[in-house]
């Protein structure tokens, strides 16, 4: 028995293949895209998936304007932040973070970097995804492949 053939490969950031990717955002709950993109962003879809390594795609989100929330999020979340200062908890729905200046960018980005793991790899990891809120983006250039993403689990 050849027992070459058995060793796990382990990817590295040289072997790993990274695609660019396209999502459409119309119409999905943000939670259940958020973990599909994650998943993306982490290269959990591959069979080279290695934990350590940025072997993950770029993911594009177009229409992030059309994105929803199920129920009452909308204005009864609450996203609580600290200042620093004594007294300088702030809190902030999802409505009132889309009226700021990217603010679609803004809530998806927090969104998808809760669900990266909580270390360096993570930050790295938020830095392949582009969010737009019109369905224009600036990575033509790169030919992105668009995927549909209810297919995947």
């Amino acid at each position: 028995m050849d027992t070459l053939s058995y060793k796990t490969i382990s990817a590295n950031k040289e072997t790993a293949k990274k695609e660019w990717v396209v999502v459409d955002a119309t119409d999905q709950v943000v939670g259940r895209l958020c973990t599909k993109v994650a998943k993306l962003l982490r290269g959990k879809y591959k069979p080279s998936f290695t934990p350590h390594v940025d072997c993950g795609d770029n993911v594009i989100i177009i229409n992030a304007d059309k994105v929803v929330f199920t129920g009452k999020k909308w204005d009864e979340k609450v996203y609580i932040r600290y200042t620093g200062y004594p007294g300088g908890q702030r809190e902030m729905t999802p409505a009132e973070l889309v009226k700021k200046p990217n603010g679609y960018d803004r809530l998806l980005r927090r969104t998808v970097k809760g669900m990266l793991p909580k270390n360096r790899l993570g930050a790295k990891l938020i830095d392949n995804l582009y969010v737009y809120a019109g369905s224009e983006h600036k990575q033509e250039a790169q030919s992105p492949k668009a995927i549909d993403i209810n297919t995947l689990k």
